[in-house]
């Protein structure tokens, strides 16, 4: 585990190069801090796809003691997950321009601060998860944490061009975590769900690496997009979004899927494949810029969107489309 700002708690370097003493804050600016830690924006597109699938899951809406004890625990498990990655990473975040105004490289918040923060909500959550639903989800908010934590910001992170491929399973159990809440159980469709989000990490990532390619070759992260030509990376991302748009499109053989998820699924997906080819022919081109790469970012996060959105809908309107023996009716 890192170490080199332990010696840093009496000051850091701010992003003009001036060594800023910590100080005591005010509550608000100390809670800010705190949150800022937890990486909201990550966490609320976690959230995103936890209560459509709970939704999903019980054919309309769960009891609210459920539904509130994962969404809570769940996002704590998500905070404390981002919070320990904060930790972890603290000496290549004052390197990177993206990550140079995090709580611990600004010095609102000591390494002793955050590792204490990371430990408190993390426990909290799992606590929620086990008394709120059930065993299994707890079980599986700790899985969570585990892959994040020490699969891929400790053992991956820095040492393969992989890491967002196999770490990027962590932001996949927020549907299975869902799923066991509502259910008490695994099914093939928590599967299924676990999997488009699984797939969907490394387009949605890729072209951010693209963007940020100088910052990861500054900190030695080995990130696809800091090591391989913009034409290797938009390729793969292509492979990638062809293998989502498929996989979430299961759903309708397995009969869990009406209309509204399948023509959802089918329009937004020619859409985020389509885009992903442009990509691709962009980065082709002499006058290739970043520009089309984070168009396919942010449209990644429209895409998982409306998917989960119509899959939160489906099961208030129609049948699905191919019912099968042990499928909803």
């Amino acid at each position: 585990m890192p170490s080199t700002l332990d010696a840093q708690s009496a000051g850091t370097k701010t992003s003009s190069g001036v060594r800023s003493e910590t100080r005591k804050l005010g509550f608000g600016r100390k809670a800010a801090a705190y949150v800022a830690l937890t990486k909201p924006r990550v966490m609320e597109l976690l959230l995103v796809t936890t209560l459509p699938t709970m939704i999903f899951a019980q054919r309309g809406f769960p009891d609210v003691l459920t539904m509130v004890a994962t969404m809570v625990g769940g996002a704590l498990a998500a905070g404390s997950s981002a919070a320990f990655n904060c930790y972890i990473d603290r000496d290549i975040d004052k390197i990177m321009k993206r990550t140079e105004n995090r709580p611990l490289v600004t010095g609102e918040l000591t390494p002793r601060e955050a590792l204490v923060f990371s430990w408190v909500i993390g426990v909290v959550s799992i606590l929620i998860l086990a008394l709120g639903t059930n065993l299994l989800a707890a079980a599986l908010g700790v899985a969570a944490i585990f892959f994040y934590v020490v699969v891929y910001s400790l053992i991956l992170k820095r040492r393969t061009e992989q890491n967002i491929v196999w770490g990027g399973i962590a932001g996949c159990f927020p549907v299975v975590i869902a799923w066991a809440a509502v259910r008490g159980t695994i099914e093939w469709p928590a599967i299924v769900l676990f999997l488009i989000i699984f797939l969907w990490t490394p387009p949605h990532y890729w072209p951010l690496s693209l963007k940020y390619k100088k910052d990861y070759q500054d900190a030695e992260v080995p990130m696809l997009g800091a090591v391989a030509s913009a034409r290797v990376v938009s390729s793969q991302v292509v492979l990638y979004a062809w293998a989502t748009v498929a996989c979430s499109l299961l759903l309708v053989p397995l009969g869990w899927a009406g209309i509204v998820y399948t023509a959802v699924a089918l329009v937004t997906g020619g859409w985020f494949i389509y885009e992903c080819h442009v990509l691709y022919g962009q980065s082709q081109k002499p006058d290739y810029d970043d520009k089309k790469a984070m168009k396919v970012f942010h449209l990644s996060i429209t895409y998982l969107t409306l998917v989960f959105v119509a899959l939160a809908v489906d099961p208030f309107v129609g049948q699905p489309l191919m019912p099968v023996p042990g499928a909803p009716a």
